[in-house]
């Protein structure tokens, strides 16, 4: 490959811990396979996966308290990793199987390992996770994976969307949410909580978000109904004022904990719920009682179907999303980068950019 450096310089991750497993160091340049393409990195979003991920948070089936990654059934993550899965940059190469034309093309990467054919996300893998991902200075991706994006937006306010908002859909998709329906949203301030509220108002449901003190003025010009103050007062009977006696049809949770139990309350009989995350705690209260004498649906969900990721990028091309962008940071600074992420003292997404494409954002 010419004009191309032999090494790069990437975040890898060793082993499950803390933040010393992170390390930023120089790597090999990886060259792309027959079906791949090279990318020149230009910005890589953060998300919550990847610190669960470095510190072994997602359990087991029969211990919930075991140090294990995101995959159940069928480990994938080798150490090291490069994490990294909101990939935003340059296609420089491309593999024997590529058309070289698309070479210089500027592409999003989704960063779903389908490892199917059809539809079924039972399989599932992802970049960043079972292959090396953004957090470098280049990345080798599926050619089918790298989409050609046209829009006027940054290339790290391009990196603020793929994982939380193809997060955020795909919940959508799994619990019908359709036009007129009423969604309560919680974790609004974050990167997938504040993309479920752009998403509804994009398939034409009504957000309602719980969000913290602070932040709902933020939350509320994402497109928010009405918000919820979950550290001040009852924030149930905020929501039932705010819904003014209409039924909730759906619940979009990414906190559970504590908050779980209130939020299957609140929905009325033959209502969804759909999660995607469990930041206040994994292990929660339910009665089953309330879920079969309301008929109540309950959805897991874990990133999106290739035609969720199809559907985000023409909102994106078509206006139809904003950017909630809070920070920017160089790539050599990635353990200050994510110990500002883990504070959560913000509203929207923080990017890393490798250190010669670093813009300051804040």
């Amino acid at each position: 490959m010419p004009n191309l450096p032999e090494t790069m310089k990437a975040v890898v991750l060793t082993g499950h811990g803390g933040l010393d497993k992170l390390q930023y160091r120089d790597c090999p340049l990886p060259l792309p396979a027959a079906a791949e393409v090279l990318i020149e990195v230009h910005a890589c979003g953060m998300n919550n996966t990847d610190v669960w991920v470095r510190q072994g948070a997602y359990g087991t089936d029969d211990d919930p308290q075991a140090v294990a990654s995101w995959r159940r059934g069928k480990p994938t993550l080798e150490f090291p990793r490069i994490q990294g899965a909101d990939t935003v940059g340059k296609i420089v190469a491309v593999g024997g199987d590529v058309d070289s034309g698309r070479i210089g093309e500027r592409v999003m990467v989704d960063f779903s390992i389908y490892n199917t054919e059809g539809d079924s996300l039972a399989d599932i893998d992802y970049i960043g996770h079972g292959a090396d991902g953004g957090y470098a200075e280049y990345c080798k991706v599926p050619a089918a994976n790298a989409h050609a994006v046209d829009s006027d937006m940054s290339d790290a306010e391009l990196a603020t969307f793929c994982c939380a908002y193809l997060t955020g859909e795909h919940m959508l998709d799994r619990a019908r949410v359709g036009a007129g329906e009423r969604v309560l949203i919680s974790g609004a301030a974050g990167g997938v909580g504040g993309g479920l509220i752009q998403l509804c108002r994009a398939r034409g449901a009504i957000p309602y978000a719980i969000t913290s003190s602070g932040k709902a003025d933020a939350v509320k010009a994402l497109g928010a109904e009405g918000v919820a103050l979950r550290d001040h007062g009852d924030w149930v009977d905020q929501v039932r004022a705010q819904l003014r006696g209409e039924p909730l049809d759906v619940v979009a949770d990414v906190v559970a904990g504590p908050l779980f139990k209130d939020l299957i309350n609140l929905l009325r009989p033959e209502g969804r719920y759909t999660t995607a995350g469990a930041f206040a705690g994994p292990l929660v209260e339910l009665d089953l009682r309330t879920l079969y004498l309301k008929h109540l649906e309950i959805h897991g969900s874990s990133q999106g179907t290739r035609q969720a990721f199809d559907r985000l990028l023409r909102y994106i091309e078509d206006g139809k999303l904003t950017a909630n962008l809070f920070a920017t940071y160089p790539l050599s600074e990635f353990q200050r980068a994510q110990t500002d992420f883990m504070s959560k003292g913000y509203v929207g997404k923080l990017v890393v950019m490798p250190d010669r494409f670093y813009q300051p954002v804040r």
